[in-house]
């Protein structure tokens, strides 16, 4: 019979997020008093050399008496990052974000060679590049 109970405490509400090889759930469970709690899952895909696949899960357990500090202070440190970097993606050459398709990540290296190309013949136009237009 517990069993049967903590089946219908983890299936309350679920809402998931993709975002390339790592997925957002956010689930809404039920304590032993019938009282909601969220839980939020980062669930990341991996694979192994052999070619198979698993996922490596973090969870956070967060209490509703918890949920304005919790919102308040994620959306400080949200409001700081988009100040100081703005919303624009920061990657180094090597590091494509992975949510980019493989499809769109070898577009990137056909438009890498083009633009190299470009620059060895226009050198005189890059006199004025500034270290953050790189």
């Amino acid at each position: 019979m517990e069993e049967k109970d903590n089946k219908n405490r983890d299936d309350i509400f679920s809402k998931s997020v993709r975002a390339g090889r790592r997925t957002y759930f956010f689930d809404v469970r039920s304590t032993r008093a019938d009282d909601y709690y969220m839980t939020i899952t980062e669930s990341k895909r991996h694979t192994k050399e052999d070619g198979s696949v698993f996922y490596q899960k973090h969870k956070i357990y967060l209490y509703k008496e918890d949920f304005e500090s919790f919102l308040e202070s994620f959306k400080e440190v949200k409001d700081f990052i988009i100040k100081e970097k703005g919303t624009e993606i920061i990657t180094l050459e090597n590091d494509q974000p992975e949510s980019k398709s493989e499809e769109s990540k070898s577009d990137d290296v056909e438009e890498k060679v083009d633009s190299d190309t470009e620059t060895e013949n226009s050198d005189d136009e890059n006199k004025d590049l500034k270290f953050e237009d790189i």
